[in-house]
Order: structure tokens, then C-alpha cells, then sequence
């Protein structure tokens, strides 16, 4: 007897075009945004048949997730084996981002799984130097000023230059985790000539040097960075990465920038650091979004504050559906996938 592996087993009761049914389950709003209608069309391209839906439930997903032979998504329902196990005839999942649970019980079951988690990377990296820029710069203060029409010039050169607004060329930065966000980061800061130290447990010393930076212990990090940027993945053993003795370390006159997940941080502690005033933070991520009105940190000039826009902005939704419309035809075609989540992989996902 020839012992099929679940991919065959799956192709056995493929159409003969080889072509899946492919489950799509997003938001509403993504089947009307007009500029996703290429990547749609692509996906649908390659199946069989297509439903797509916005379920949020695992009971209400069950049904389709049984039906379907692939599935791409964003990462809720959260999958567990139990689920897969009844999911008979699925081969492949494509999600944009993806839980432990999930790529856990995938990798158990033998199911492809591919993630575009890093469709977000060059925005959020981008973001990252607009944030440490401005806060080194003080553009956003300034621009409040102008508006209210308080701002003051310099009418004595140079007596009446600020002393606390920096270019950050030669300045040194610590970049805490270095996946896909971080690596971009240090591509974007190489013309500034910063003297680059990053923080990743997980990460090889070769990907560091590669980079032009040092692999470093988070102390050491804090304790010679000028700017310290956050981008390390909401993992457990990730949270309150920078405590109350990390954030009280922090060198007077830093700037931190956070455009990871609020959980890094111990947000008290850092309100605390801030009230003094000796130290700005560029924050993009709340403990509870949206950010209540009446939060402390509002009202505080040295702490600038963005919606969570790091990543979210219309060519990092277009280019996770290509990656994973990418990967779903690598998958038809016995290719390699390019995104595909791996057992290494495992301690990166919440969860």
C-alpha cells in the first residue's frame, strides 16, 4: 500500500485543474477596498471555487473550514488541532499574521502554512525613523507651536538655539529585536552613520554584523543608546521587556520609540520616567487602544503620540494578499514558498 502524505491525500480529491476551493475569510471592508480588487481577483484565479466570509467565530468558521481544500485569512479564528482535525481536506493556509495555537497545530498536522507578518515591516521601519527624526528634531512640538501661533524663533544666534534638538548622524541606537522590522531599520539608517546595537535573543550574530550593528544584552543596549527603538514581537516572555530599572536606565535626554506592542513596555513606570522630564517617547502602541481621552499621557509635551499607523496603511495590506497569493501558487505548483512558517519559527508568534 503506497502511504499518501495529507498533501496527496488532499490532491486526491482536487479537481482535475488542480485547483483548490479556496476559503477567503477578511474583514467586510477589505472585499470592498478597490485597490485590493487585483489581489482578489488573482486569489480567486487559482481555485475552484471561492467563498469568502468574515467569520470571527471558530463555530462559525467550522463549516467552511471543513469545505475548504485552502484558506487565506488574517489570524482569527485561531485554529487548534481539534478544528484541523475535522478540516479533512485542507492542504493549504495563508494568514497575515498567525498565533502560536495555530502554527503549532499546522505544523502537528502537516498542513502549509505561510505567514506575511513582514507585509508590515517596511512601513513600521519607516515609521520607526520618521518617529526617532522628530523627536531628536522636535518637528511635531514645532508644528504645534506654529499652529497656536506661540512658537519662538531664534533671534539670538546661537544663544537661543535649543540645545535638545539633535541630528541623528553619529548618534548611537539600540534597535530591541531585530526580525524584519529592526533589519530594515538598520538598512534605513545607514546613511546617518549611527553607531547601531541591537537586542534579539533569537537572532544569529551573523545577522547583526551583516547588518553593520552589535549584538548586545538589553543593559548594555539601554545604557549606551542615545535612541532606543522598540520592534521586538508581542511574545509572552516579551512582556514589560523595558520594567521600571530598564526605563529609569534610559539615558538622560532619550529617545525611545515604540512602534511594537505596548506590552514591551511597563507604561506606569515609563509615565513615571516622563513626568520628569529628562527623556522623550515617540508612541505609536497602548495598553488600551483607542487611547482613552482622559490618558495621563496626553497631557504630557514630552510624549508624542500616533493612532497604531505604524504599519497599517493601504501598500502593506496589498502586499500581505501578494505574499500569500504567492505562496498559494508556489503551493499549487510544488514550489518552495517563500513565507512559510517553520518549527524554528515557533517562539516569534503569541500565543
Amino acid at each position: 500500500m503506497v502511504n499518501l502524505s495529507r498533501s496527496a491525500k488532499g490532491r486526491l480529491n482536487m479537481p482535475k485543474s488542480n485547483k483548490p476551493r479556496l476559503l477567503i475569510n477578511l474583514p467586510p471592508t477589505f472585499f470592498k477596498h478597490p485597490m485590493l480588487q487585483d489581489q482578489f481577483q488573482r486569489l480567486k484565479g487559482m481555485a475552484s471555487e471561492v467563498r469568502t466570509t468574515s467569520h470571527n467565530r471558530p463555530d462559525e468558521i467550522q463549516p467552511d473550514l471543513e469545505w475548504a481544500e485552502a484558506v487565506v485569512m488574517w489570524s482569527w479564528p485561531v485554529f487548534d488541532e481539534a478544528m484541523l482535525d475535522k478540516a479533512k481536506n485542507l492542504e493549504y493556509l495563508g494568514q497575515i499574521n498567525t498565533s502560536g495555537t495555530t502554527a503549532r497545530a499546522c505544523l502537528n498536522k502537516k498542513i502549509a502554512l505561510s505567514e506575511a507578518r513582514h507585509c508590515w515591516s517596511p512601513a513600521v521601519a519607516e515609521m520607526a525613523l520618521t518617529l526617532t527624526l522628530t523627536g531628536l528634531r522636535k518637528v511635531s512640538e514645532y508644528h504645534i507651536q506654529m499652529r497656536a501661533g506661540k512658537e519662538k524663533w531664534v533671534d539670538e544666534f546661537p544663544a537661543s538655539i535649543d540645545p535638545l534638538e539633535r541630528e541623528l548622524t553619529g548618534r548611537s541606537v539600540g534597535v530591541v529585536g531585530f526580525g524584519g522590522i529592526g533589519q530594515r531599520l538598520a538598512q534605513l539608517l545607514k546613511p546617518f552613520n549611527t553607531d547601531l546595537r541591537v537586542y534579539d535573543p533569537f537572532l544569529p550574530p551573523q545577522i547583526a554584523e551583516q547588518s553593520g550593528a552589535k549584538s548586545v544584552g538589553l543593559k548594555e543596549l539601554i545604557a549606551s543608546s542615545d535612541v532606543v527603538v522598540l520592534c521586538a514581537a508581542n511574545t509572552e516572555n516579551a512582556r514589560h521587556l523595558l520594567g521600571k530599572d530598564e526605563i529609569n536606565a534610559l539615558r538622560k535626554n532619550c529617545v525611545l520609540v515604540n512602534v511594537g506592542r505596548s506590552m514591551l513596555v511597563d507604561m506606569k513606570a515609563l509615565h513615571e520616567r516622563l513626568v520628569k522630564g529628562d527623556m522623550v517617547a515617540m508612541i505609536d502602541v497602548f495598553d488600551k487602544e483607542p487611547l482613552e481621552t482622559d490618558s495621563p499621557f496626553r497631557k504630557l509635551p514630552n510624549a508624542y503620540l500616533t493612532p497604531h499607523r505604524s504599519g497599517g496603511i493601504m501598500s502593506s495590506v496589498v502586499r500581505a494578499l501578494t505574499m500569500l497569493a504567492d505562496d498559494l501558487e508556489a503551493h499549487l505548483n510544488g514550489k518552495d514558498r517563500k513565507y512559510t512558517v517553520t518549527e524554528k519559527m515557533l517562539p516569534c508568534f503569541p500565543g
